[in-house]
């Protein structure tokens, strides 16, 4: 029966112990992979401990094996190594442990790395993660370079003089870590986001010599290649030697054969930009002169042209043409005037004879009949027949010089015919008589 539990009746750390162990020992047997991590096989010893840690993650396994088993596995049993056991959990009641009895190891052979690394490749590209699209290109000329690599390594060093030679005033920050084994990934992993985070690199380079498969392996690691392409700087990839491709090599911005290629490819080369300048300048200078002397060639021609040489000539033959047009226009006009002047004396000549007044100083003179009542200043009709008129109606004649006022008589009277002025004559001419039956008419001048 369960034992009661309680702040007044705890348990002992045996009974907890023993219980963990029950329910541990319960648990059945099982395979794991992983990489040794650390292999501790004393002599004279009959168990030997390993740490069997998980590469993608910071886990890892107490192990505890017969020491015969591990001797037997031979260079495959390292530490480095990925391997797939077999054991079954167990709890060290003594120590409060929890280690894997294993009874057998086995190496994981290359074939099946490589199987594992074309199925990540299959699925990091099937996430775009190696998309050229996505790729950035570094800086022409970083300010800082972060570098990742092994310390005192020869990769460290043919990035470093490579870069050094082509540009002596590069700047680096470098970054040392495993490049191989169980820490390589974590530790690389930590070292990106390290020099990511720093506004100052512009640029972060992974750099490992040449190695097997085995040794390689850390850079085909799927957590390492998903921090790489997290990375918000350019990376550039130089892993091991021109064969040699990694995972990295695919999801990094740029790839580099070997670590001496990523130092000649990071900054460009002093003397070629120096002598690439001294070309520009040159050329520069060549065709800002070509350009001068063009200018100036063309300035001396038109310089030499007359209306420059001259210019006031062109005015001058300008201003004798607008004078000579002047007077021409002045006498046309003037020859106008004339022979208007002319044609307007004719005419008016032509008017005055055929005008009123003129016929009038010939003497004719024009008979108006003044009705009753008429006021001054009113048109009075003109006289045109003696059947107009009748004895008492008022007459105005107007003359060349001036106009009088007569009254129509009968010329019946006595003395009508001393007195008769005119009866009707025209242009100053005698009144003819009148025939006896005609009624005769006198106008009386008042």
């Amino acid at each position: 029966m369960t034992q009661p539990n309680s702040p007044e009746q705890p348990w002992p750390v045996r009974t907890v112990a023993r219980k963990i162990a029950e329910w541990v020992d319960r648990l059945g047997a099982v395979w794991v992979e992983g990489q040794l991590a650390q292999v501790t096989a004393r002599a004279g010893t009959g168990t030997a401990f390993l740490v069997l840690r998980d590469p993608a993650a910071d886990v890892s396994l107490q192990l505890t094996a017969p020491i015969g088993l591990v001797r037997e596995g031979g260079p495959a049993v390292a530490e480095g190594n990925r391997v797939v056991v077999h054991g079954k959990p167990s709890f060290f009641l003594g120590r409060g442990t929890l280690s894997l009895r294993v009874d057998q190891i086995r190496a994981v052979g290359i074939g099946e790395l490589l199987a594992r690394i074309e199925r990540l490749r299959k699925l990091l590209a099937a996430e775009g993660l190696f998309d050229p699209a996505r790729k950035r290109r570094p800086p022409f000329l970083p300010g800082c370079i972060g570098l990742v690599t092994g310390r005192a390594s020869a990769a460290e060093h043919d990035v470093v003089s490579n870069a050094t030679a082509r540009w002596p005033s590069v700047r680096f920050r470098i970054e040392h870590t495993a490049t191989q084994g169980a820490l390589a990934v974590p530790q690389i992993v930590d070292a990106l986001g390290a020099l990511d985070r720093d506004p100052q690199v512009d640029v972060i380079v992974l750099a490992r010599g040449g190695g097997s498969v085995e040794d390689l392996l850390p850079f085909s690691d799927e957590t390492l290649c998903r921090a790489v392409a997290a990375c918000r700087t350019p990376v550039v990839s130089a892993i091991g030697h021109e064969p040699d491709t990694p995972l990295v090599d695919h999801v990094a911005d740029v790839r580099c054969s070997t670590p001496t290629e990523a130092g000649r490819r990071l900054v460009p080369d002093l003397a070629e930009e120096t002598a690439r300048i001294a070309g520009l300048r040159d050329r520069a200078r060549r065709a800002l002169a070509g350009w001068v002397d063009r200018e100036q060639r063309l300035l001396t021609a038109l310089r030499g042209r007359p209306v420059l040489a001259a210019p006031l000539q062109a005015l001058d033959g300008r201003v004798a043409e607008v004078e000579r047009l002047r007077e021409a226009g002045r006498a046309c006009l003037l020859r106008g005037l004339d022979r208007r002047g002319s044609d307007l004396e004719h005419v008016r000549a032509r008017l005055t004879t055929l005008g009123p007044a003129a016929t009038l100083a010939r003497g004719y003179a024009v008979v108006q009949r003044v009705p009753d009542g008429a006021e001054p200043g009113a048109v009075l009709p003109v006289l045109r027949s003696t059947t107009e008129v009748e004895p008492g109606d008022r007459l105005r004649i107007r003359v060349a010089d001036g106009a009088v006022a007569a009254t129509v008589a009968d010329d019946s009277a006595p003395g009508g015919a001393d007195r008769g002025a005119g009866n009707g004559a025209a242009e100053g001419e005698t009144a003819k008589p009148t025939p006896p039956r005609t009624r005769k008419r006198k106008a009386s001048t008042t």
